[in-house]
């Protein structure tokens, strides 16, 4: 069974959107290949102890790199968290907040515990 693929909100679909369009159609196929249960082509890093359990962040790297972060541990969805650009070396303390924040507020959607 394919999973939908869905944004928690509409931010998080602006920002998505804001990526450039072959970053754009990377993460997208990436996403695709995740609602079907493939691994997603692109590098990843699983960011349950920083983010939330489940959360997985989709990497290209480059000058700029770009991310994006999902969740695919609950029943017939992907949930895309944040993306953004990232311009500096190391963890981008803000990002990673504001998709924690995404991922409590979804869960507390969703009824779920962890």
């Amino acid at each position: 069974m394919t999973k939908k693929i869905t944004f928690v909100n509409k931010q998080s679909l602006k920002e998505f959107q804001s990526l450039p369009y072959d970053i754009q159609q990377q993460f997208m196929n990436d996403l695709r290949y995740v609602s079907q249960n493939e691994k997603p082509l692109s590098e990843i890093k699983h960011l349950s102890q920083t983010v939330g359990q489940g959360v997985i962040e989709l990497i290209e790297n480059g000058k700029p790199a770009y991310r994006t972060l999902y969740v695919d541990k609950f029943e017939g969805h992907v949930y895309v968290l944040h993306s953004f650009t990232k311009t500096t070396n190391g963890v981008d303390h803000q990002a990673m907040a504001t998709a924690k924040l995404r991922y409590q507020t979804l869960k507390a959607g969703l009824g779920k515990s962890k």
